[in-house]
């Protein structure tokens, strides 16, 4: 079993005990450096960290391979993966790349196949001069999301 393997398989026991808990990122790098990104349906907390990383180091021999382990949570302004952190994130307002427009706009909801996206833009009157601000709905499949990020508002 390769290093790789043998981490992985640790890591997947580590998270069966925690159901809310879900990886987004495994990386091993050539100077056997591993990076476990987490995320949580609820929230990643501290201990949640600890633990995962706890459950990896305590079943490595270092004897046999030298490496360092980080283990954290998604940061604040990574971008978004997987279909769960989408649901997650529902109510809340995404920076979304597509292939055509960027938009700035609220996730109202969230499925298996696609997500669907509102906002308010300011378009010509349909009669006489000047703008209106109008609401907009999007749906849009998740393979035409090139990028989405969460905005952080204070």
């Amino acid at each position: 079993m390769t290093f790789k393997e043998k981490v992985n398989k640790l890591l997947v026991e580590a998270l069966v005990d925690k159901p809310t808990l879900f990886l987004i990122d495994l990386t091993i790098t050539d100077a056997f450096k591993v990076i476990v990104s987490l995320d949580d349906d609820k929230g990643v907390a501290l201990q949640d960290c600890i633990d995962v990383s706890r459950a990896i180091e305590a079943n490595l021999d270092r004897e046999e391979q030298d490496f360092s382990l980080e283990v954290a949570s998604v940061g604040v302004g990574s971008p978004l993966k997987l279909v769960r952190q989408y649901k997650k994130n529902v109510g809340r307002t995404l920076i979304v790349k597509t292939v055509n427009e960027n938009l700035e706009a609220e996730l109202v909801e969230a499925n298996d196949d696609f997500v669907i996206l509102s906002w308010e833009a300011r378009e010509p009157k349909k009669i006489g001069k000047g703008k209106e601000t109008v609401q907009k709905t999007l749906q849009l499949p998740y393979g035409d999301i090139k990028e989405a990020i969460v905005t952080v508002t204070f």
